[in-house]
């Protein structure tokens, strides 16, 4: 084995313009079809399976001769330039045909597909100019701040797919509101998620009762999720790794609610079935959203 190691060249990499295919051979590079050449150093400009799928030829030589035979690219709601990546941006036309349960789903496949690694290679650069006149997004999503959660990629969406809105501890005030209601009345998202995660940094410093500058203000918007757990079954702590997930599903679940209670707009919009309110869990150990009923 170690010697077909030694012996096994790295590979390069050839994208047809007609087919979604990865082609194996040569030297350590992948050429599309207008005939450049990339360095491996460059794939994640490509996206991360793109790269993540590389980086495996790289270190783990194929062992037989299916192995070394080409691999299918994810071709997920695929329009391709001759690059062989997705450029297409959702439409108008599109995003009216979309039902906020739909939304939802796709929002469930696409944090699938992260959590596989079989995530949508896009072509950005495409992107960007076919989004240059407009935005259709599917939803507006309400998550923290914290670096950890790369929200597009969580749910494999692109460059016009969603509205991002992040704030430590993603709590509702007046400006997420009125950013809500833009992205729901105005621009015709289906779907409002508020999406909190575990090991969350300000619902850990909001259950210590930490004081530090405009911090603590801040803070004082997560403190309603802490005291609604009260009485506790356990110790009422950041170490409590429990008890931090328990507030954190709680602040979710309060902010769905001030979403309803604080903006009439939106309230109508989800009552007549136009739009769904709703909350989700991150998982930072498997990078899993579980939505929230």
């Amino acid at each position: 084995m170690a010697a077909d190691i030694h012996r096994w060249r790295p590979p390069t990499l050839h994208v047809a313009p007609s087919r979604h295919l990865i082609d194996v051979a040569g030297p350590v590079a992948h050429r599309f079809a207008r005939g450049g050449i990339c360095p491996l150093a460059e794939c994640h400009r490509y996206g991360p399976t793109f790269a993540a799928r590389v980086a495996r030829l790289l270190v783990q030589p194929p062992t037989d001769d299916a192995a070394r035979h080409p691999f299918l690219l994810p071709t997920h709601h695929m329009s391709t330039d001759q690059q062989g990546l997705t450029e297409r941006v959702l439409t108008k036309e599109e995003q009216d045909d979309l039902t906020p349960a739909g939304v939802v789903e796709l929002l469930r496949a696409g944090n699938a597909r992260f959590v596989s690694g079989d995530m949508t290679v896009r072509n950005h650069r495409a992107q960007i100019r076919k989004s240059v006149t407009g935005q259709h997004p599917k939803a507006i999503v309400l998550s923290c701040v914290d670096s950890r959660i790369p929200v597009e990629d969580v749910f494999d969406r692109g460059i016009g797919d969603l509205f991002v809105a992040r704030v430590a501890g993603n709590f509702v005030n007046v400006d997420m509101l009125g950013s809500m209601e833009f992205a729901c009345h105005v621009s015709g998202s289906k779907l409002i998620l508020v999406l909190g995660h575990e090991h969350c940094g300000a619902i850990k410093a909001a259950i210590d009762g930490v004081e530090l500058g405009n911090i603590t203000e801040m803070l004082s918007k997560i403190q309603p999720a802490v005291e609604q757990l009260s009485p506790y079954d356990g110790e009422r702590s950041s170490s409590n790794e429990r008890f931090v997930h328990d507030v954190a599903e709680r602040n979710v679940r309060l902010n769905v609610q001030r979403i309803r209670d604080e903006s009439p707009i939106l309230r109508t919009l989800e009552a007549d079935g136009t739009i769904r309110i709703c909350g989700a869990l991150y998982d930072m150990d498997n990078g899993r959203v579980t939505i929230l009923t």
